[in-house]
């Protein structure tokens, strides 16, 4: 699914974001991305669905060369890669049901989205999906008057909506109360498990995800530090990555 070579991104200002990146995640894999703010845990995700352009080396998602991408090919590639975000993104004086609709754009002629056309197929997977999330119900409710934690059920309804072959999720639960943190994980873990979609969530708490993922991706200063089973993420070998102390492996 997923293949970075000699990955590199720098941003304008010097910022090295990322430094010779090698990794491949396999089909239906669920992957949890740790690492301090600022170690390159976003700009890595963003590289996978094209927000972000490789300064050097490639990045491959379902065999497309990402970093190639551009116009109508990089539109019809994002549709197939749900990205939730931190702060939701959600048009709040929407329903819950017109949000979710927004991740059956892709799929509909320029025309028919800009005047919000959408057929009946549509409109039973927005509602099949808001139900799978929990938000049965709730369709035609304001965003704007849910609560931040069904805010995000939305916003991972839309990216399922896009029927995608990626999720990556943003530290999905920053803005949230830390006790629905469990709540949003099992929503994605569910979901990879019943759909066999490749999921990977940038997570700020370790010990979740040891808790939901069999895999886990390090990153420090930029550097993939650590990429093995969370069984093996000791509290020693997290110190080590936390503090910056350990070589890439």
């Amino acid at each position: 699914m997923i293949e970075a070579k000699g990955l590199g991104v720098v941003f304008p200002n010097g910022t090295e974001a990322l430094r010779d990146i090698n990794v491949t995640i396999d089909d239906g894999e669920f992957v949890a991305v740790i690492g301090l703010s600022g170690a390159g845990k976003s700009t890595f995700l963003r590289t996978l669905n094209g927000l972000v352009k490789p300064t050097r080396g490639t990045v491959r998602v379902g065999g497309v060369d990402v970093g190639e991408l551009s116009g109508r090919a990089l539109q019809r590639f994002r549709r197939t890669v749900g990205f939730i975000f931190q702060q939701f993104n959600l048009v709040t004086r929407l329903t819950a049901l017109d949000n979710v609709l927004h991740g059956r754009l892709g799929y509909l002629p320029t025309w028919r989205g800009l005047l919000g056309l959408y057929g009946e197929r549509d409109y039973e997977l927005a509602a099949g999906y808001l139900e799978e999330v929990g938000l049965a119900g709730k369709e035609h409710v304001r965003v704007d008057n849910l609560s931040g934690g069904q805010q995000q059920r939305v916003a991972i309804a839309r990216a399922m909506a896009q029927q995608p072959q990626l999720v990556l999720a943003d530290e999905p639960m920053a803005s949230l109360d830390p006790r629905l943190s469990d709540v949003i994980l099992g929503l994605l873990k569910d979901y990879n498990e019943a759909h066999g979609v490749t999921v990977l969530v940038n997570i700020h708490v370790l010990e979740l995800a040891r808790r939901y993922a069999r895999r886990v991706l390090a990153f420090n200063q930029g550097r993939l530090v650590f990429d093995g089973p969370a069984e093996n993420l000791t509290d020693e070998l997290a110190e080590r990555i936390y503090a910056g102390s350990l070589e890439a492996l």
